[in-house]
Order: structure tokens, then sequence, then C-alpha cells
């Protein structure tokens, strides 16, 4: 291993502190196992008073999630507009993507890429790829693209992570901004344009701008899945963060999209090559060293899972990260200040609390129901339980029809109501995540790609058209040549009149 690439693995940027390394001082697997055997041994010592106080606890922390989500139902968003003063010279942007067995994708994304709207001088991307990865570096090689876009080679290293891969990146980065996307991605192309106006106001606090995710379907012939996910990032990207961007709180960013300052970035140590959710820990950073981070207004287009199988890994993924970056920040969680726990707990924690419960209250509601209704009684629930439930859902599901309409998504009632059912997949996603904390903390669960089939289904169903409407006048046209004679024929010939 040559000195730079040790110099990258041994994260000279990133304090230990706030790594999620192996060899830091705390292990989240090790904390989870010895929260779970202290549960375990205080439900059988004092199983009465664990149950009150788990109910108390989870009440209270659940209701402060309800508020929180009305509370961004409610707040309308900044409007996005751009400053009227235009710099004098655009500065640099490096535009990175990291690339993992990703060969077939590689030409949209580089027609993708191409159309960004932005002075080719001041423009540099980098495609990384792993060093064994022949097959898509292949593809970058023999796909026509743009003089700025270029392939950069990760050398061989341990973990082969995305966020390892976007800090080579970052170490061939020039001055001024720097954003990443995926490789599925479609980002607006006067997106990069908006954030360099942003960053031009001179606050030198902003350092990072999100941009609203949007997942691209294909209407009613998309899977419910699809659908589901599609709304959940509508609710993410359109309610959650606009509302925390208005308070100025700490964003957990999503993985993709995200515009920063290439001097921030490199000031708080870069990613963490081995949290699973570097995107997510990275917005909680921004906040412990001071910076800020706000939304955009020209939003990512973006492929979804295409069913479980693709879903349940990186949902598996995500919540193994959030326990990371939740473990990450309570080690100092001073620095982080009030504001920023807050965050974190209606946030990440909130997410995974809500994954690990979700599938049993459900499990247990119906059956509940089902059981009494069989034997002819009411169910019995807790007033101030069903009165929280039943508020929570409802919020939940207004966020999701206020994002639906703000992304321009059709709100479908049948959607709206069966969401439950999407949130209680996210169950097993959370006992897989544990399980994987524990066995493979920083194995990366890549999410496949493929090729979006919206423009070749769109082309077929044209030239479908096109061929019925050829079949249809052709089977017409002597009918149609009949009447055009007899109509021809009518003007020319007199009618003679009665004898």
């Amino acid at each position: 291993m040559d000195g730079a690439d040790s110099r990258l693995h041994s994260h000279v940027w990133l304090p230990s502190g706030l790594s999620t390394r192996p060899g830091t001082d705390i292990h989240v697997p090790y904390l989870l196992l010895t929260g779970l055997v202290s549960a375990l041994a205080a439900v059988v010592v004092v199983p009465a008073t664990l149950w009150q106080a788990l109910t108390v606890l989870l009440w209270v922390g659940f209701a402060g999630v309800v508020l929180f989500k009305a509370a961004c139902c409610v707040v309308p968003p900044r409007a996005t507009i751009a400053p009227s003063n235009r710099p004098r010279r655009w500065p640099h942007y490096t535009v990175v993507v990291a690339l993992k067995d990703e060969a077939a994708i590689v030409p949209q994304l580089v027609r993708r890429l191409s159309r960004l709207n932005y002075p080719n001088s001041a423009l540099t991307g980098l495609l990384v790829v792993e060093s064994d990865d022949r097959a898509t570096l292949d593809a970058i090689l023999d796909t026509p693209k743009p003089s700025w876009l270029k392939p950069l080679t990760a050398a061989r290293g341990y973990p082969q992570t995305k966020p390892r891969a976007l800090n080579v990146a970052l170490e061939q980065a020039r001055p001024g901004l720097l954003t990443v996307y995926d490789a599925e991605d479609e980002p607006h192309p006067d997106q990069l344009r908006e954030a360099a106006l942003r960053f031009a106001t001179g606050d030198r606090q902003l350092a990072c701008l999100q941009a609203p995710l949007r997942i691209r379907t294909l209407g009613r012939r998309s899977t419910w899945l699809e659908r589901q996910f599609a709304m959940e990032y509508a609710a993410l990207f359109e309610v959650i963060l606009p509302a925390l961007a208005r308070f100025r709180l700490p964003l957990p960013l999503g993985g993709t999209s995200n515009h920063f300052r290439v001097d921030v970035l490199r000031r708080i140590g870069g990613w963490d090559a081995w949290n699973v959710t570097e995107d997510a820990d990275l917005g909680f950073r921004l906040a412990r060293f001071g910076y800020r981070s706000d939304v955009l207004g020209l939003p990512t287009r973006e492929s979804p899972p295409p069913n479980l199988k693709a879903w349940l890994p990186q949902r598996t993924r995500w919540l193994k990260g959030f326990m990371q970056t939740i473990g990450v920040n309570l080690r100092c969680p001073i620095g982080l200040r009030t504001s920023g726990l807050i965050v974190l707990a209606l946030t990440l924690a909130a997410a995974v609390a809500s994954a690990a419960l979700q599938g049993v209250v459900l499990t247990w509601i119906v059956a509940n129901f089902l059981i009494h209704a069989l034997n002819g009684s009411l169910p019995s629930i807790a007033p101030q339980d069903s009165v929280l439930l039943l508020l929570g859902w409802a919020v939940a599901l207004a966020a999701l029809a206020l994002g639906c309409r703000r992304s321009g998504i059709a709100v479908d009632a049948w959607m709206i109501v069966t969401a439950p059912l999407y949130w209680s997949l996210t169950t097993i996603a959370q006992v897989h995540a544990v399980w994987r904390l524990v066995v493979q903390p920083y194995h990366w669960d890549k999410t496949p790609h493929a090729p979006d089939i919206e423009l070749a289904l769109r082309k077929r169903r044209t030239l479908r058209n096109r061929a019925r409407l050829s079949t249809y006048a052709a089977s017409h046209q002597s009918v149609l040549d009949t009447w055009k004679s007899r109509i021809s024929t009518s003007t020319t010939t007199p009618t003679s009149g009665p004898e």
C-alpha cells in the first residue's frame, strides 16, 4: 500500500472520536448487547416496574415525534429564490460519483451528467471506480463523454465503501464546491448553478445544500412498493428536511445531491469510511463544527428499488448506519448541543425505534381485533395509547400526502391507507440491521442499479400507437376513398328536379 493510500485509510482528517472505525473507544454492537442483557435481567427481577417505565418512556418519545412531524407539516418551506446577484466568475465545481459494479448504467449516467448547465472550464467530474472493478472502468473508457468528466481509480484498501471512494475524490478536488451523485441519478441541469448562487450570498456558516430527491415511477404501472418508496421520499425531502432547514437545525443528509464547500468538507474530516450512512453522519458533524445546512429547490430524480429483494438490504444498511451515527454522536453529546441532540432523537433514533415497533404494533392490533371479534367483545386498548397511535398515523399520513403534493406525485387514497403495511416491513429490516451491526458492522449492502426503462417504455408505447394508427388508416382507406368520390360526384353533377 502506498503512502497516499495509507494516509487515506488512517483518516488523518477525521478525529478518531468521530469515526465508527475499529479500535474506537465505544463499540455500538457491544452497547446494544449490554442494553439487551440488562433489559432481560430487569424483566426477570422487576417486570411490572420495567414495563411501566418502558410504557411511559415510549409514550413520551413517540408523542414528541408526532408533535415534531405535525410542526413540519404546518411550517411552510422557505421560498427557494435564487439570489439576484451573479458571481463574476463561477466557482470550480467537482462532481463525484462513486461506482461499483455499474457497467450497465454508465452510458445513462454520462448522458445525464453531460446535461449539467455549468461552464465546462469550471467543472471537473470524477467517476470513482474500485481497482478490481474492471468492467465498470472499461464502460467509462468506452463511453463518449465530455472532456471534464474522467474516471478515478481508488487504490485497493479496506473498507470498500462509498464514503471511502468519496474521500479518494476529495483528495483530488480543487478548491471550490463539490457535489455527490449516485449512479442512477438524474439531476436538474441547473442544480449546480442554483447551489453556486446560494453559496455566493456570503454566509460562511452555510456549508451544505441538500437538493430534494424525487423518485421516478411509472404512475399506476409502478409496483406498490415503488410507489410507497416514492411517497416516503416525498415526505422526507419535501416536508421534514425543509422544516428543519427553516429553523436552522441539523439535517440528516441524503446520500446524494448534497453540495459542499470543499474547504469546509476537508476541515471537518471528510466522510467516515466506516459508517454505512455517511450522509446522515456528515449532516450532524457539520452541525457539531458550527456549520449550517439548507435545502435547494431544483430536484434530482432517482429510481426506486424495484422489489423487496433490493429494498430490504438497502433499508437494513440505512438502519444499521443510523445506529452507528447515534452511537458516535452520543460519545460526546455536549459537542452536538441541545438542538442537535433533539434532532438526532426525532429523526434517526425515531426511525430506529419506529422500525422496531411498527410491525409488532400492527400485528398486535390486528390480532387483538380478530380475537375480540371472534369472542364478540370489544378490544381492550388504553385510551391514551389509542389516541397516540391514531394521531401518530394520521400525522404521518398527512406528511405523505403533503410531500406528494409538493413533489407533484398524484395522491392515491389506496396508497395512503396501506402505508402502515409498508412501514411494518421496516421491522424485518431492523431485526436484520441489529444482527448485521453485531456480526458485520462495516459491510456495505449495495443497492443494485439498472438503466431506467421509462424512456424505452415510452418509446415502445409511441411506436405501438403509431402502428395502430397506420393499421387503422390502411383498413379504412377504401372507405375514405369511397366517401371522397361520392363527395366529388355530388359537387360536380347537378341534381335534376321533380318532373
